[in-house]
């Protein structure tokens, strides 16, 4: 059964590395078109942008009223940021864990759509923050588990993260002490 799960483990790696080409081309493709009509593209876009009265004009009451609600995650978000940055900038090299490039989670590209309004830019920047901070705290939660605690759950999680496939079966002790060292050196190539 081990091996059948380390073969399917091999398989959906393969498949994301090739996803991850794919991705690589398309938007290498997508680039080019761009260059080659950018001055067409751009009054293209620029046709479907909702003016912002016009966008305001057209919100809906408890929407606008749920907004302060929404724009307070800011708070945590900042403070989680700020947290995870020290917490891996301390502690992982004491650990010897690779430490997780910030960059590759938090991405602000949205802002170069130009058929956005400001409000529609901005609440895209929140997003892309909160769920940027997201995955990077998820990613470096993932590394200190698997240094620390890479046993699998008794039962089945739900959304587990991509290290906690390799990680020692419930009550296999045997595995867990022989492999500790072994996985606490094993981050992969995603390491930077």
């Amino acid at each position: 059964m081990k091996q059948q799960i380390e073969e399917l483990l091999l398989r959906i790696q393969e498949l994301q590395e090739e996803l991850e080409e794919e991705y690589r081309r398309k938007h290498q493709e997508f680039e080019r078109k761009r260059a080659e009509l950018a001055g067409e593209f751009l009054r293209q876009q620029r046709r479907y942008k909702v003016g912002l009265f016009r966008f305001l004009r057209r919100t809906r009451f408890l929407v606008a009223l749920t907004a302060p609600v929404i724009y307070a995650g800011w708070i945590p978000f900042l403070l989680m940021d700020l947290f995870v940055s020290v917490y891996q900038a301390i502690c992982f090299p004491v650990y010897g864990i690779p430490k997780v490039r910030r960059a590759d989670y938090i991405v602000f590209d949205r802002e170069d759509l130009p058929y956005l309004n400001v409000i529609e830019k901005f609440n895209c920047f929140y997003c892309s923050y909160g769920n940027g901070v997201a995955a990077y705290t998820r990613e470096v939660a993932a590394r200190t588990e698997q240094y620390w605690c890479p046993i699998k759950h008794a039962r089945r999680i739900r959304g587990a993260h991509d290290r906690y496939p390799k990680f020692f079966d419930y009550g296999d002790a045997e595995a867990f002490r022989q492999g500790l060292t072994r996985l606490r050196r094993q981050y992969g190539e995603r390491e930077e």
